[in-house]
């Protein structure tokens, strides 16, 4: 393998859920023999579905591979990839489920827990979204609601729409609702429990799994209140704005606004990662010869230690780094 640090343009594992539509292909470019497309895991390394690198000496590698044989390209911060980032098509509703933290994950299952943030890139009108429980929850009223098929009732629905943003806490029972397309930003890890999934079926006639005492094990019961859409500052420069997502333990997400040029470093720390949701552009470095071309869609790990960079184009970007 080079030791050249570059940036690294990366191809996604896709996923066929039975809730999935067609719009990942349609409208991010992407390029799978699924249907329908439910999901695309961008940036992964996670067992179940790793993202690989599209081009160049290390072109069909996963990222593990790569990252194995470079572990530097993490950074100081972190030995392990910490996170994991999708593109998400909710053609039909998703199961109604929660998260545990990663105490119980790790105590339970030998794995992460999975917090999670989603900025939302598109919504049907009248889209909406699961977030916790209308009113306070016990164990016993919780599983008299899964049988009697009542639980639904239980929950607090929210309207969504085009570029709202939802920091989802482990324990929060959630579930994203028809009609919407989001990105989502987590913690490296697959763990879901599932309460209710609406007594689907697969293409072969069954029902998936329920994990009723587990989700019991680690939801948050109390009620969340009116759930209001954070403050969000965009700071203006000449060719870019930005704006400040997300910030938690685990990643930061910013949203950035091309109109001609972005400039950033990508230090010794950390990696950093571009997933580009609309326009199309090109990155340089100090190190590249030519720029790397992106479209809509595209994501590109930026190893630790990368140094400067500079984006040319038309387009929006999500920059994420832990």
């Amino acid at each position: 393998m080079s030791d050249r640090l570059k940036p690294l343009r990366l191809l996604p594992a896709g996923k066929g859920y039975l809730w999935g539509g067609d719009r990942l292909k349609k409208e991010y470019n992407k390029k799978l023999d699924i249907s329908p497309l439910a999901e695309t895991w961008e940036c992964s390394v996670h067992p179940d579905g790793m993202s690989r690198i599209a081009e160049d000496e290390y072109e069909g590698l996963t990222l593990k591979e790569v990252i194995d044989g470079h572990p530097e390209y993490l950074g100081t911060k972190s030995e392990l990839m910490p996170i994991l980032i999708k593109f998400i098509d909710a053609a039909n509703d998703l199961s109604i489920q929660v998260h545990p933290d990663d105490d119980y994950a790790l105590e339970h299952e030998g794995d992460r827990g999975k917090t999670e943030f989603w900025y939302v890139l598109d919504a049907e009108e009248g889209a909406e979204l699961i977030y916790g429980f209308e009113h306070p929850m016990d164990r016993q009223r919780l599983e008299k609601a899964v049988r009697d098929g009542c639980l639904e009732k239980m929950l607090h629905h929210i309207p969504v729409h085009k570029g709202d943003v939802f920091f989802v806490y482990p324990g929060t029972v959630h579930a994203i609702g028809k009609g919407i397309v989001l990105v989502e930003v987590q913690e490296s890890s697959n763990l879901t429990y599932r309460l209710y999934d609406y007594n689907r079926v697969d293409k072969d006639g069954n029902r998936r799994p329920l994990h009723i005492e587990k989700a019991a094990d680690v939801l948050n019961m109390e009620p969340v209140g009116n759930i209001r859409q954070p403050q969000r500052m965009v700071r203006y420069y000449f060719g870019c704005a930005r704006e400040l997502l997300c910030r938690c333990r685990y990643f930061e997400v910013e949203r950035i606004k091309v109109t001609k040029g972005f400039s950033f470093s990508v230090l010794d720390a950390s990696f950093q990662v571009l997933l580009c949701t609309e326009g199309n552009g090109g990155l340089e470095t100090d190190e590249t010869n030519r720029p790397v071309r992106f479209d809509k869609g595209a994501c590109i790990f930026l190893p630790a230690g990368l140094g400067r960079c500079h984006v040319i184009g038309e387009c929006e970007l999500l920059k994420v780094r832990c």
